[in-house]
């Protein structure tokens, strides 16, 4: 589904990914961590297509297209869903808007008929439901007033309804607690653990993963993949850290 190979960009010039090298198939599960300033941002940062992210080696492959020829809209239609680490607030724009509008367009652009309102809400009250969120929070403004523990449900009912290929997601389990976390973690696994589906986890600690088991485990260190295993890597680097393994 995704072929990353010998993937190198810098952000203002400082080089940032370094070579990095990664293949992820349809069905599976990677989680990626590592330590801060390794790079781990900046390739969900380079795979969703973020302006002043330049990609100055190497390629990446998503469903046989070259990802990194796409716009961002583009990247999106073809299946792909960058989850942030801080979701941003959107004054004056209700999710029901901006969710039907985002939608919408990807649709389109996949040569898809668009949904009618009413088809789309009944699609948005399910999500929601999935995820255990009021209905009526999706009248409210994009993120505006919410914990941040509802910014990242909301996110994930985001992401059930666009219904991704590929989700990459950027440290979500970041800011949340013990319920918010569950939710979360429910979330991925009911809207992207399927056949068809991939989703790339970027996280600092292995407490997620206790909701959402990887089959692989990489950590991004110097702006490259120094080590892969299993789940059970995730473990190790809890109890030791990172000095025994980017050393």
């Amino acid at each position: 589904m995704l072929t990353i190979d010998n993937l190198h960009a810098e952000v203002d010039g400082k080089p940032i990914l370094k070579g990095l090298t990664l293949s992820i198939n349809a069905g599976e599960v990677h989680a990626i961590m590592g330590p801060n300033g390794a790079g781990k941002s900046t390739l969900a940062y380079v795979l969703g297509g973020r302006p002043g992210y330049e990609v100055t080696g190497g390629s990446a492959t998503f469903d046989g297209q070259d990802l990194l020829s796409l716009d961002a809209h583009e990247r999106a239609a073809a299946g792909l869903f960058l989850g942030f680490q801080y979701p941003v607030e959107i004054p004056g724009v209700s999710n029901v808007q901006f969710l039907r509008s985002a939608l919408n367009a990807q649709r389109k652009g996949r040569g898809e008929a668009e949904l009618s309102g009413a088809e789309f809400l009944k699609l948005a009250r399910a999500q929601a439901d999935v995820l255990g969120m009021d209905a009526e929070m999706l009248k409210r403004p994009v993120n505006v007033g919410f914990s941040g523990g509802e910014k990242k449900r909301n996110e994930m009912v985001q992401m059930g309804i666009i219904d991704p290929k590929l989700a990459i997601l950027d440290e979500t389990d970041s800011g949340l607690d013990i319920d918010a976390l569950k939710a979360v973690g429910h979330g991925i696994n009911a809207i992207m653990r399927k056949p068809d589906k991939a989703v790339l986890l970027i996280t600092h600690y292995q407490r997620l993963l206790d909701y959402v088991r990887p089959d692989f485990v990489h950590v991004l260190a110097g702006g490259r993949i120094v080590r892969s295993g299993g789940a059970d890597l995730a473990h190790e680097l809890e109890r030791e850290g990172y000095v025994g393994v980017v050393a």
